[in-house]
């Protein structure tokens, strides 16, 4: 354990919860301010995705390096240059003058994002006994749920009264803080550990980019046979991986970690779900503004309730599971969410925005309990060294979920509005449908969990 000083002691969180926050809020506040984006760049405000499916992306790949990177360049240097790469890339997007600039300029604030949270908590991990760890922790990761209630908020605000620029530019105060503080306050901490599995890194990386883009071309007319190669491309580079950490000592994600059966039926259970999950809060503020015609700032209150939901039943996830079971909350909350998704699909210009807000607490209510489930059921039973790597795998898992799910909602409704000819609010109404319908398929994967599964969790 790494002796710290009184200051350090007492002010360390604050550092990791400025760039929780900072990284979060970049997450949030860009949804409701898509379709002026779209406006300024004169694009589509339907075919936006992959301002937000290239930084999911970004942060899916590079994750796994990010820990490599601080135990041989020291845990200052690694997390201050990641504040700064992320502000680069922050004034970068502000100045885009078009789509793919932007696109690309939301790679490099991913790379930094990458880095920020997971090394901030091994930050944390070596710095503080065990027995100090959780309030340490829960201290530091308050940003996680206060950002989701203030980014719709802030970025409706943003682009309707001022301009979209500064839904970037507001990071830079913000990172120039956690520089300037951090730099005191963070331990360079070292650790000789083992040598980084850079061919399972290429091929995993490889593996997940070209999936995404394979689900991005299916929806595009002409590109069908493009989306077929690039998906072959893709199982490849997967199957290349999975031959390769076969016969590797110490591969990117050890294999094992799929005998202990929580971690398998969780890790599958968490991408399959999130895919139709995560693309609500992206189609969402899209079908509010370019459909029923609501302001910006309206489509940010309008995400507010989901925010409001998800804070709220925080407290009481454990009392539920532990009352119910990881089996049965899982199954039913996810049936749950699944109907939710559907209803979001019967929402009308003319409805009361009052009228639509049950709905949409319900939604994250479910949401905040299936992922704390979740989480907790997928690394609860992994022992040593498999912590850390299956920590990291779910981390992973979760951002590409983000991307898959973004890439799936938005090629569905596109197929729909031009291959099919359906009117904006019906290929709406069809792509609510499908995502959940696959929600509720995807969560009877759960039944293969045993009713005891996860009771040592809680």
């Amino acid at each position: 354990m790494v002796s710290l000083s009184k200051a350090q002691k007492k002010y360390l969180p604050y550092v990791l919860a400025v760039a929780l926050f900072m990284q979060i809020l970049d997450a949030t506040i860009l949804n409701t301010a898509l379709p002026q984006m779209a406006i300024a760049l004169d694009e589509s405000p339907l075919k936006m995705q992959w301002t937000i499916i290239s930084y999911a992306l970004t942060l899916a790949i590079f994750i796994p390096i990010s820990g490599f990177l601080a135990d041989k360049y020291g845990t200052r240097r690694v997390f201050l240059t990641a504040i700064i790469i992320f502000c680069i890339g922050s004034l970068l997007c502000a100045a885009a003058s078009s789509l793919s600039f932007l696109i690309g300029s939301r790679v490099v604030q991913g790379i930094g994002g990458a880095m920020l949270t997971p090394v901030g908590r091994l930050i944390l991990v070596k710095s503080y006994p065990r027995n100090q760890l959780l309030t340490v922790m829960n201290f530091a990761v308050v940003p996680a749920l206060v950002a989701p209630l203030v980014g719709p908020l802030l970025g409706g605000y943003l682009v309707e009264y001022a301009s979209w620029h500064w839904i970037f530019l507001i990071n830079i105060p913000m990172g120039i803080l956690g520089f300037v503080i951090g730099k005191s306050l963070i331990p360079d901490l070292f650790d000789v550990g083992q040598r980084f599995d850079w061919s399972g890194f290429f091929l995993f990386a490889a593996g997940a980019s070209i999936l995404t883009l394979a689900v991005e071309f299916a929806s595009k007319s002409g590109h069908g046979s493009s989306a077929v190669v690039l998906a072959m491309l893709a199982v490849v580079s997967l199957a290349g991986y999975v031959w390769h950490a076969k016969h590797r000592d110490a591969p990117l994600f050890p294999l094992q970690l799929f005998d202990v059966p929580t971690f398998r039926i969780g890790i599958v259970g968490n991408l399959s779900t999130r895919i139709g999950i995560s693309a609500v809060p992206f189609l969402l503020p899209l079908l509010l503004q370019v459909v029923f015609e609501y302001s910006p700032s309206e489509a940010g209150w309008m995400l507010v309730p989901i925010a409001a939901g998800a804070f709220g039943v925080k407290p009481f996830v454990s009392r539920i599971i532990q009352r119910f079971s990881y089996r049965k909350v899982l199954v039913w909350n996810t049936s749950l969410l699944g109907f939710s998704i559907i209803c979001l699909g019967q929402f009308a210009a003319n409805m009361n925005i009052l009228a639509m807000m049950p709905l949409l607490v319900v939604i994250g209510l479910c949401n905040s309990i299936q992922f704390s489930a979740m989480n907790t059921l997928t690394i609860g039973d992994l022992e040593g060294p498999q912590t850390s790597s299956g920590n990291s795998l779910m981390a992973v898992n979760q951002q590409m979920a983000v991307g898959l799910g973004i890439a799936l909602g938005a090629a569905v409704l596109n197929v729909l509005r031009e291959r099919f000819d359906v009117d904006t609010q019906h290929a709406f109404q069809m792509t609510y449908w499908l995502l959940g319908v696959w929600t509720i398929v995807a969560g009877l994967g759960f039944l293969r969990l045993k009713p005891d599964d996860g009771e040592g969790l809680y």
